[in-house]
């Protein structure tokens, strides 16, 4: 039997200013240890610097990582405020597995009841995705697209084993393609998602703190 330590910390990683100030205005209270709210900057070369530096800190020792904040959907029959939890993340340099996603979506769905959960694979892209792409990503097998998942997860195991976690909230869709986040309704019902779920996050870490049979 083996356990973390009880104040193990939690790196919560997330790109854009408007998802940071979704997660910052949302309810902080109930983590099972100590939380950094860490923004990276759009696009995986980006994550990859911010995570890569800041696991750096002694204080973050074998931190679990989650990464979030919005998504493109893939498949058919997604909207805008739907959540997507990974199963693994996926880019060019390497799919990483994610852990406890069950718990995870258990506690997405006490925290934003009636709001869809999908499960799968995350893929990663160094751009928008729009059009035809989205069709031969979900050829791979992907459900959903973002930017900087993969290359945080990837970055997170590469600086020391540690639990990793991806979520997700789809803001552009098949039949739902936004311009810009902030400016229509799908991007205001994913805001709203995305600063009510810090709880299932919480949850999720707090799993992680209990002994291990």
């Amino acid at each position: 039997m083996s356990t973390r330590p009880a104040t193990a910390p939690l790196l919560i990683a997330c790109a854009l200013g408007i998802e940071h100030l979704a997660l910052r205005t949302g309810d902080r209270g109930g983590a099972g240890g100590p939380v950094t709210l860490l923004r990276t900057g759009m696009g995986p070369k980006a994550a990859e610097r911010s995570v890569t530096r800041r696991l750096a800190d002694p204080a973050l020792a074998g931190a679990a990582v989650l990464a979030t904040g919005f998504c493109a959907g893939l498949a058919p029959g997604m909207h805008p405020g739907d959540l997507v939890v990974a199963e693994e993340t996926r880019d060019p340099d390497g799919t990483v597995p994610c852990v406890e996603t069950d718990l995870l979506v258990k506690e997405l769905v006490r925290a934003v009841p009636g709001r869809t959960v999908h499960t799968g694979p995350l893929t990663g892209s160094d751009h928008v995705v729009r059009g035809h792409e989205r069709s031969d990503l979900l050829a791979t097998g992907a459900i959903a697209v973002d930017m900087e998942s993969a290359a945080t997860l990837l970055s997170a195991v590469r600086a020391g084993e540690r639990p990793v976690a991806a979520v997700r909230v789809v803001v552009d869709a098949p039949q739902h393609e936004l311009v810009r986040i902030g400016t229509v309704r799908g991007g205001i019902s994913a805001f709203r998602v995305l600063r009510s779920i810090l709880p299932a996050f919480y949850e999720w870490h707090r799993s992680l703190l209990l002994p291990r049979r």
